[in-house]
């Protein structure tokens, strides 16, 4: 697979908490040269990366990032905020601490007021493998279908682990005909990329792939 084929999958991605204005217009220009599927950042970006390059650039945000524990009412308004902000992509992680109490009725309940919050928008949402049993990633499969969400994410980048094949191989085999697969965090190789891809993965969460087109 050519890496332009690669980078027209991936969320050029900086959601580092040290994050400055000046990384960000660096990543939105990257974004426009490479030609990359959006890029992912920080809430707080979205609004002057819209002003400052309007529609020249897809934006990806994330709620409830990257713990997942905040209440279903202030992740209802960030994702409302980030799409009146000019966010066309919303990556929101899942209450991961309901998911270990297995209280799947609440957090799919969650998942069905966020995406009434992000209508017209893409809805993402990152169930943090790394925290999980297979029991509860093929739950999380079952709801992500169910509540009408575009993508199942595999990490956030800031867990204990990030994307597998294996957890994207999960994923193939018991999500909905209409949900996506975006893998996320240790991402750094074209080959894991083109692998990852060939799994069954749409998305790739990550900078590495603009890394390696600039040499």
């Amino acid at each position: 697979m050519e890496l332009r084929e690669i980078l027209q999958h991936v969320d050029h991605t900086l959601l580092a908490p040290t994050a400055t204005w000046e990384e960000i217009q660096h990543l939105a220009e990257e974004a426009m040269e490479y030609h990359t599927a959006s890029i992912c950042i920080p809430p707080c970006y979205i609004k002057p990366v819209k002003e400052k390059y309007g529609d020249a650039v897809n934006i990806c945000t994330v709620i409830g990032f990257p713990l997942g524990y905040s209440t279903m009412e202030s992740k209802v308004k960030e994702a409302m905020d980030a799409v009146a902000d000019g966010a066309r992509e919303v990556d929101m992680v899942i209450n991961i601490a309901k998911m270990k109490n297995h209280e799947y009725s609440e957090v799919l309940s969650e998942m069905k007021a966020i995406r009434g919050a992000c209508e017209g928008v893409i809805l993402k949402c990152i169930i943090e493998t790394c925290y999980l049993t297979e029991e509860e990633k093929v739950e999380c499969c079952h709801m992500v279908t169910e509540a009408g969400i575009d993508y199942i994410k595999t990490s956030t980048g800031f867990g204990t682990a990030g994307a597998t094949l294996e957890d994207v191989q999960l994923f193939a085999a018991n999500i909905g005909p209409k949900v996506k697969i975006k893998a996320a965090g240790g991402i750094r190789t074209k080959e894991f990329m083109e692998e990852l891809l060939e799994a069954g993965a749409d998305r790739l969460g990550c900078s590495a792939a603009v890394k390696l087109a600039k040499g």
